[in-house]
């Protein structure tokens, strides 16, 4: 299970930003991830929860946002989500079109507020 080492690199880059801003607490981290990537996102958000959990970011939300398969015809220029692996151009019908998306693996944002202790 390779989620397991996703979710612990997106933990390192969290704590990694953290760093730049002391005294602020992460609230969501986004993360896109095509569906070529090869990773499962319900055991992605499962390891994540798991690994946050009893930590100081185990009130960190994991959003995932999920990208389709993509292609652009080169005859016509039409970008097109692919369905059912036919590659073909929906406009034109073109068969030889390019990848554009679809693989993407990225940490896409991090929100963070800043935090002060109450002093009541």
């Amino acid at each position: 299970m390779h989620e397991v080492g996703i979710a612990n690199s997106i933990l390192e880059a969290a704590r990694s930003e953290m760093a730049r801003y002391p005294g602020a607490r992460p609230l969501r981290i986004t993360v896109r991830i095509g569906e070529l990537a090869a990773v499962d996102p319900e055991a992605l958000q499962f390891c994540f929860s798991a690994l946050t959990q009893d930590t100081e970011l185990a009130a960190l939300e994991l959003e995932i946002d999920e990208c389709p398969r993509k292609h652009r015809c080169p005859t016509c220029g039409a970008e097109f989500v692919v369905v059912d692996y036919d590659v073909r151009c929906n406009r034109c019908g073109e068969e030889r079109t390019q990848f554009i998306s679809g693989d993407e693996l990225e940490l896409a944002s991090l929100e963070m507020e800043e935090y002060e202790p109450s002093t009541a």
